[in-house]
């Protein structure tokens, strides 16, 4: 048996549109409830994931049903959450539950739970993504000038530094039709001097990973003024060493006791499928070419940034549709085991491949990969890590929409 919406007064999407103008982050929940009524649902209730993507948090409010925080590996929200695909399940009572990702574009902030009194048509089902699009815009939008979401969201009290640099992050993913782009990093709720970043302008997509020597609130300090200068430089329009010789004289001059960050600036002309890279003393990119591990042709690296003599060479690749390039710092590949045993960069290349031929998005294929550089070292990491992996034309940016 099926059911389609009850009828209603309103559009639910166009009434919770009108209820948002004036909605404040702490009334997201309620508001999400009562008009996903107009769709026929019983009961309908907001999850956030926390910042290390292992729990899903219910938002509350007045009216929200109570309920419990889920597991993402454990439970049919977190296949949702997983497979970036609306889920169903089965009450006793013949009540189904559908489980719909919420997606800030391409990012993955948690899932809607929707309780209907039967299967919905594909027509519902279709206006359930929709209306869950717009809890996502919602949240996203809210979150900007309120505390509400940040607090729910995480497990535990994040240090300092790992409050400055979650603010400095970009989106975790990004998708287009032709590129995609997701990273992450731990520890989630201690991370120090690791960051990434990226902007996509037209046919050009550049990025940085970045890794600051120190750990803790001076680490931080440093990668934010890096990525300032990053921003900054790039925005102007400057070559990649030029680029790299900005974020040097800033980290050179504000920055005594030689202190430095190693890091890998890349840009990708989505057009012709040319990278070009400078490496300023970091570990260099990595490719996977249909399933197997490539290394990009040899390039002298620079000395890190604010310890630069010279200016790096730009070194350049042309892939193949459907290659996958990773850059990240020396916390994956050199994660030791209790026993001493190096992570690696053919088991990191791996990872990947397995994740591709399990069919996960690639925001899913990073999440399963920290979680291996954690389970390596035990739970616990010597080093901050973090990784970035750019798909140019995979087909994986279709499985990134709802």
């Amino acid at each position: 048996m099926t059911t389609d919406r009850q009828p209603s007064a309103e559009d639910p999407i166009r009434a919770l549109t009108r209820a948002s103008h004036q909605l404040p982050a702490d009334r997201v929940g309620a508001a999400v409830t009562r008009e996903a009524r107009r769709l026929g649902a019983r009961e309908a209730v907001v999850y956030l994931s926390d910042y290390a993507q292992h729990e899903l948090v219910p938002v509350p409010g007045d009216g929200v049903p109570a309920r419990q925080v889920l597991t993402i590996d454990g439970s049919l929200a977190g296949r949702a959450f997983r497979r970036v695909l609306p889920v169903q399940g089965h009450g006793a009572d013949g009540q189904v539950t559908l489980w719909v990702p919420l997606l800030d574009g391409a990012e993955r902030i948690g899932v809607l739970e929707l309780a209907l009194p039967a299967g919905p048509t594909p027509e519902l089902e279709d206006e359930c993504r929709s209306f869950a699009s717009l809890v996502a815009e919602l949240v996203v939008t809210r979150d900007a000038y309120s505390d509400v979401f940040s607090r729910l969201r995480r497990r535990r009290s994040l240090s300092l530094a790992a409050e400055i640099q979650w603010e400095l992050l970009p989106p975790l993913t990004y998708a287009s039709d032709r590129v995609v782009i997701t990273g992450a990093l731990e520890p989630a709720y201690d991370i120090g001097g690791d960051t990434f970043d990226y902007a996509v302008n037209g046919a050009l997509v550049d990025l940085v990973v970045l890794d600051a020597v120190g750990h803790g609130l001076p680490a931080v300090l440093l990668a934010s003024a890096a990525v300032g200068a990053y921003r900054h430089a790039r925005r102007d329009g400057l070559d990649l060493p030029d680029v790299a010789a900005a974020v040097d004289a800033v980290i050179a001059g504000q920055f005594p006791d030689s202190r430095f960050a190693t890091a890998v600036l890349a840009r990708l002309d989505l057009d012709s499928g040319v990278l070009h890279w400078v490496n300023c003393g970091h570990p260099e990119p990595l490719l996977v070419r249909e399933g197997v591990l490539i290394r990009p042709p040899a390039c002298r690296p620079a000395r890190p940034l604010g310890l630069q003599a010279a200016g790096p060479d730009l070194c350049r690749v042309q892939l193949r549709p459907g290659d996958r390039v990773l850059l990240y710092t020396d916390g994956i590949a050199e994660a030791r085991s209790p026993e001493g045993e190096f992570f690696g960069e053919e088991r990191l290349a791996d990872l990947v491949v397995r994740a591709e031929l399990a069919g996960d998005p690639p925001p899913e294929t990073m999440r399963r990969l920290m979680g291996s550089v954690m389970e390596h070292q035990a739970g616990q990491l010597q080093d901050d890590a973090s990784i970035v992996m750019v798909e140019w034309r995979t087909g994986a940016e279709e499985r990134l929409r709802l």
